[in-house]
This record gives C-alpha cells, structure tokens and sequence, in this order.
C-alpha cells in the first residue's frame, strides 16, 4: 500500500462511504449502486480507484463483481489497519458522516431481503429433492455435533470449507475459525450461501467460487480443510484431496463428511453422485498418498446411508505464526 494513493483514493465522501459498506458485507458493484443511489457506471469508477489504492479488491462469480474490503486487522498489513480504524473512528466522531453511514446501512436491508428471498426461491426449487435424501441418512443435527467434537477444542484457525453448498459448514465454525473461505463451483450455491452468511462480520467469512480439483489458493494456506457431503462428487477423488492437501499447512487437519460405501445406484442419475460412497481402505488410501496422517473413522449410524467422518494430519512440522502471515499475505 502506498499512502500518498491511499490519501488520494479516500478523499471524496462516496468513496468513504463506499469502504464503510464494505466493513459491513461483501457487495455486487449494482448493489453498491442501489444502496448509494448512483448510477452503476459512477459507482465502478469510485471502486476502481478504491482497487487501484489498495483499499478493496474486486473477485467475479460468473457475471457478478463482488467487492470485498482490502483492509482490518485479517490482512495483517499495519497501514490497512490503521485506515480501518480511521474510519471507524470518523463514523463515531463525525456526525454528518455517521448519519450518511446509518442511512446506507438502512439501504443494506434492502439488499439482504432481496437476497434471502432469491435463496429462498432456489432452496424451494430444490427442497424436495433433498429432503428425500436426507430421509436416508443420519440427522443433519447429530452429523453436526459428531463433527464438531471430533475436531474438538482445538483452534481451527484459516478454515476452507470446500463445496459449501447452503454455507451451513461455513455458519456452524464461524465462532470457532479464525477465518473461513467458502468454496463452491455453483454459482446458485454461492448466492444461497451468501444469504445464510451475510449477517456475519464481513472479515469472518470469504465466499469463492472455484473447484476442488483446481484450488485457486497458494500452497500451505489454511489450518483446517473441511469436505463436508462433497467427495462423492468427484470422478477423481485423489485429484481433490492432492488438493486439499497442497494447500493445507504442513500439521493442519483434514475433515472429511461424506457416504459410507452403498449400493444405492439412484444417486447417481438423480443427484449427480460419481461415487457410492468410500470404504474405510479407500479413504485411508486416499489421504495417506495425499500426504495425510488418518485417524480412526467415526460411523454414525441411524439411516440407510451410514454417514461417516474421516479426519487427517498434515504431514511436516507446523508452519510458525510469521511463515502463516506471509503465505496468507501472498495468497490475498
């Protein structure tokens, strides 16, 4: 960051407004123009400049621009922190600017309705289809609290939820990480998950699309790996966790949610499944040649499809507290 563009870059009061939204949620650049009142073309510019000094930074899900803040205290950049707090401190102090900040806010509300209800519009798309399959498995709330206490007290630090599907991972550990990446290659799926998500803080959730077999992350990134009901979409599951395993840090965590092996061949035409399910071998299998250390399986019974959670050790010595600052720093 250089401070003479920064400087530059928040002198106007739109854009002010603008990175004060941004502390608040991640926004499409057409919803920061709804919220701000402007035309969409005027709104791009002010962001331009904003990406331009460093400030924010822009990231493409299909046709959309979503815009993220640049700056806290994640970033671990000492000049982002400081004009984060600035900020901060100017809404308190300043009264004008704290009365523009409020009404914005107000505008949000809009947006988070109009969010929810096109999740809600898709979820009702597709609630029958996956109602069913959840009729022939284990509890949704009993898989949830079985993975919880497997990954235990622990911290979880940079977590990666990869195929988040409705976000639900990503919402359940958001207390427990440090930070969390949401990862999903379906655009529908990112826009659902983004409704369930957008009331967290803005610098606890990070919502990518992208697909497990191609990781847009550098090596080493994150603490905790989380494959939750996802393996079994893959034609190639070792491509997936070559993966996970290259950008998990040397003593980070693997978990793995997913089918035990069945028989149940439906899956495959209704819901897309490449795979029936894993044996306890295959998996072993597949996270020892990833270079993972395994664990013991955890079965949980109470249905006709036997859920299962595989968890894995990173081989090598933990990265140190600087060595992980610098790869997050070069994975932004």
């Amino acid at each position: 960051m250089h401070i003479e563009a920064i400087m530059r870059a928040l002198a106007d009061p739109t854009r002010l407004r603008i990175m004060r939204l941004l502390s608040a949620m991640e926004l499409a650049v057409g919803e920061m123009a709804q919220v701000l009142g402007q035309s969409q073309p005027r709104v791009s510019r002010h962001v331009g400049i904003l990406c331009d000094a460093g400030l924010a930074e822009r990231h493409r899900e299909g046709s959309w621009v979503f815009l993220r803040a640049a700056i806290g205290k994640e970033r671990g950049n000492p000049v982002g922190e400081a004009v984060d707090r600035l900020l901060a401190t100017a809404e308190r102090e300043d009264a004008d600017f704290a009365r523009s900040c409020e009404d914005d806010r107000h505008n949000l509300a809009a947006i988070r309705s109009a969010r929810e209800s096109s999740a809600e519009a898709y979820f009702a798309r597709h609630a029958e289809d996956w109602d069913q399959l959840r009729q022939l498995h284990s509890p949704d709330q009993l898989v949830e609290n079985r993975l919880v206490a497997a990954l235990g007290d622990a911290p979880l630090g940079q977590l990666l939820d990869v195929g988040t599907g409705t976000g639900r991972m990503a919402e359940l550990f958001a207390e427990k990480a440090e930070r969390i990446v949401a990862l999903d290659k379906s655009l529908d799926m990112l826009r659902f998950a983004r409704a369930k998500l957008q009331n967290l803080p803005a610098d606890t959730v990070e919502l990518v699309q992208g697909d497990f077999a191609a990781l847009p992350f550098t090596a080493h990134t994150f603490d905790t790996v989380l494959l939750h009901q996802v393996l079994h979409f893959a034609q190639d599951p070792s491509v997936a966790l070559t993966e996970a395993a290259r950008v998990t840090c040397p003593g980070g965590r693997i978990a793995i949610v997913d089918f035990a092996a069945h028989g149940h061949e439906e899956l495959r035409e209704r819901y897309a499944h490449a795979r029936l399910g894993f044996t306890d071998g295959a998996i072993y299998t597949l996270l020892t040649e990833a270079g993972y250390v395994p664990s013991d399986p955890i079965a949980l019974e109470g249905g006709e499809l036997v859920v299962k959670i595989w968890l894995g050790t990173r081989q090598g010595a933990p990265a140190s507290a600087d060595e992980k600052s610098i790869k997050r720093k070069i994975a932004r």
